[in-house]
């Protein structure tokens, strides 16, 4: 990942996929997946092994630790909200039920409740990161990848002496993310849109948070250790909306790719 300054690498798109029963990992070129072989983060190696896309089932392309998920951290949803500008970085986390490969349904709640979606930016970390400076925080990300912060948005607030957000955030499968993680991009420049049902619902730059990559990094990772393949979500923007049953949401990220799925 690029902070917009200096020589911008190579991008590439790393996969994990299901084929012929085995779990493997790669890289998208055009409709192929190049194969590679070892540890994503350590020098992974080609095999010279190559698979049709259309030959693979495409998994969440990385198995994390733990998820962390930022809370008004986009400029005009703050205003939407008409709340102060936080302090420092207010978050929480989604648990590992949650997560939900590229494609798949995501389980309708047994509890009576709306669904919304929440598209998002997800950092990856790819090197252990503790205490870490904002000028070396970035040298900790992997890369980037597209996720749904699904919420049952009214179990949140049931209780009024106690906000549930582990339930309201966790439940399974309210975590997709995918298709792929995306290196070498400048997040600076990316843009991320959400339609449901084919309808555009929301479409808002990365330049409008309020923490930025480089110190969100920093100041998680003096709270907690951020482990290779942790996720960072940014945050969400306006458009969030209701997912009614059988509702198609598609979140994409140029560079990264469309993650697509429906609720059950």
């Amino acid at each position: 990942m690029t902070a917009g300054t200096g020589a911008k690498p190579a991008s590439q798109r790393w996969v994990r996929f299901r084929h012929d029963g085995a779990v493997g990992f790669g890289t998208l070129v055009g409709d192929t997946v190049q194969v590679f072989e070892g540890d994503l983060f350590n020098q992974p190696r080609a095999t010279g092994a190559t698979l049709r896309l259309a030959d693979v089932k495409l998994l969440r392309p990385v198995e994390p630790s733990k998820v962390i998920a930022l809370y008004n951290n986009f400029r005009p949803w703050l205003a939407k909200l008409k709340v102060e500008r936080p302090a420092e970085p207010l978050y929480f986390l989604k648990a590992p039920n949650a997560w939900l490969d590229p494609g798949e349904t995501i389980p309708r709640p047994t509890c009576d409740t709306r669904v919304c979606f929440e598209g998002e930016l997800g950092l990856v970390i790819g090197r252990r990161a503790k205490n870490v400076s904002q000028a070396q925080a970035l040298a900790h990300v992997f890369g980037v990848t597209c996720a749904n912060d699904v919420t049952a948005v009214d179990v949140l607030p049931r209780d009024p002496s106690f906000a549930q957000w582990v339930r309201a955030k966790g439940l399974d499968g309210f975590c997709p993310f995918g298709p792929a993680i995306a290196t070498g991009l400048d997040v600076n420049s990316l843009v991320l849109r959400t339609t449901l049902d084919g309808t555009l619902r929301q479409n808002f730059p990365m330049t409008d948070m309020l923490f930025g990559p480089a110190e969100l990094v920093s100041r998680l990772s003096h709270d907690m250790t951020l482990n290779p393949g942790d996720i960072i979500l940014c945050g969400t923007s306006v458009g969030v909306g209701v997912m009614k049953p059988g509702s198609t949401v598609e979140i994409e990220v140029e560079g990264v790719g469309k993650l697509v799925n429906r609720l059950g």
